[in-house]
């Protein structure tokens, strides 16, 4: 999993990059046509740097998980002895992480043949297609939901570490 990681927490990082700068284009050009009079910003630029988010956000959540970077309460949470979190970290695993995974599965796989299958576009003048950046949510919760079942192990042996 490690290399796995590695690859793809590249991917998000470049993807990030791209995201800015497109973000950053798109910002100068619409400024600039206040002077020359022509649009030279587009929907595409909009929506590319929403896809882009969308990239980072669904692909690097099993990465997130992996590095146990996660969001958690820790009000309570790090109060607790090691061994209570291990068990907290699992009982909130199986009762709520694994069951959100299996049910953004089952619920996408609908939602993105459609989109293939009807070679969905954005209803916006310019916009980008969608069936391809909707191929990730699928994908994202898999990669989550196989993270989730290697944590689940790791915590069972006591093999997670917390930093």
């Amino acid at each position: 999993m490690d290399k796995f990681y590695t690859i793809l927490s590249k991917v998000c990082a470049w993807t990030l990059f791209a995201m800015t700068i497109l973000g950053a284009l798109n910002a100068i050009l619409r400024y600039s046509s206040r002077f020359t009079g022509q649009v030279w910003s587009s929907n595409a630029f909009l929506e590319g740097q929403w896809y882009l988010f969308s990239t980072i956000f669904l692909l690097g959540a099993g990465y997130t998980l992996f590095k146990d970077k996660h969001v958690r309460v820790d009000v309570l949470y790090s109060r607790f002895t090691p061994s209570k979190q291990r068990w907290l970290n699992l009982v909130g695993t199986l009762i709520f992480a694994i069951p959100f995974c299996l049910l953004g599965l089952w619920s996408s796989v609908d939602f993105v043949t459609n989109s293939w299958s009807i070679a969905e576009m954005s209803p916006d003048a310019g916009g980008l297609p969608r069936y391809p950046v909707k191929t990730l949510i699928p994908l994202g919760f898999l990669l989550l939901l196989i993270q989730c079942l290697v944590w689940t192990f790791g915590l069972v042996k006591g093999e997670v570490k917390h930093d």
